[in-house]
C-alpha cells in the first residue's frame, strides 16, 4: 500500500526551481515520519511528459497521491483537487494531509478533504 508524493533525497533533485526546491526539503525531512503509511518518490515531467498529459501538470512543483495505482483527490480547498501545486513548509500540515489521504483511500474514498483549508493560500 503507498502512494507517491515526491523526493527520496537531496541527491535525487532534478532542477533548480526554487518551489521545487523548498518542497523537497520538507518531504526529505517528513519521510521517516511516513514511512509507515506512505512511499515519496520523484517524477521528472521532463522524462515522462506522457505523465504531464495524463494529469495536466503545468506547474514547477506538484504533488499527487496515489494508492493502489488510483489517484486519490484532495480538496483542500483550492479549487484543484487533482495535486497539491503550492509549496507547503509546515512539516506537521503535509503529514496531516499525507495522513488523510491514506485512511481515506484505505475506506475506498476517491476524495478526500483536507484537514486544512486553503482556499485563502494565495491572495489576488
Amino acid at each position: 500500500m503507498s502512494f507517491v508524493l515526491a523526493i527520496l533525497s537531496e541527491e535525487e533533485r532534478v532542477d533548480s526551481d526554487p518551489d521545487c526546491m523548498r518542497q523537497d526539503e520538507v518531504l526529505y525531512r517528513i519521510a521517516d515520519k511516513v514511512k509507515n503509511f506512505a512511499v515519496i518518490y520523484l517524477c521528472d515531467n521532463e522524462q515522462v511528459p506522457d505523465f504531464n498529459v495524463m494529469y495536466e501538470l503545468y506547474d514547477p512543483m506538484t504533488i499527487m497521491f496515489f494508492f493502489r495505482n488510483k489517484l486519490i483527490m484532495v480538496d483542500l480547498g483550492s479549487g484543484n483537487n487533482n495535486k497539491l501545486n503550492f509549496v507547503l513548509e509546515d512539516k506537521q500540515e503535509l503529514i496531516d494531509i499525507i495522513e488523510t489521504v491514506y485512511r481515506g483511500a484505505k475506506k475506498g474514498r476517491g476524495l478526500v478533504v483536507s484537514p486544512k483549508d486553503y482556499s485563502t493560500r494565495y491572495r489576488y
